[in-house]
């Protein structure tokens, strides 16, 4: 069953490179993430979330993060992990003015260090903004 808040969802979610059929990881849930933006990836892709303990490989990642969370370049990092070849991670923070936003400079950075780079930012919902972090694109010969 929808509710009317889920089908605006739809849109950012497809944005993010999210298919039907994909396993995605989770990290860093809490009270505070965006529970309609998690339903619509699930109707998206057909399969539930899997949690931080998920072992097998995961198409793309799902990381919430604040400010305050530690170390981001770790989270980046963990992230990768299960993360099966040429799937993305995709870091939520909290927009501009909320708690618990983190600058961009400091997602460009953790994504340099763990080897990737940042593929643009989506307004996901309400409260977070989506950066999509996916691995260098090969030198061509």
């Amino acid at each position: 069953m929808s509710t009317p808040a889920r089908p605006a969802q739809q849109p950012s979610v497809g944005r993010l490179g999210l298919t039907a059929g994909q396993v995605v990881q989770e990290f860093g849930y809490d009270s505070d993430v965006d529970d309609d933006f998690r339903f619509a990836i699930e109707d998206l892709t057909g399969t539930e979330l899997e949690d931080e303990d998920y072992g097998d490989v995961a198409d793309a990642v799902l990381i919430w993060w604040r400010r305050d969370d530690g170390d981001l370049v770790d989270a980046v990092v963990d992230g990768l992990t299960n993360l099966a070849e040429g799937g993305s991670i995709i870091v939520l923070t909290p927009k501009a003015g909320r708690p618990g936003h983190v600058d961009a400079s400091d997602l460009e950075e953790a994504a340099t260090t763990a080897g990737l780079h940042t593929s643009g930012a989506i307004n996901a919902c309400e409260d977070w903004t989506a950066t999509r972090l996916v691995a260098p694109k090969s030198v061509r010969r």
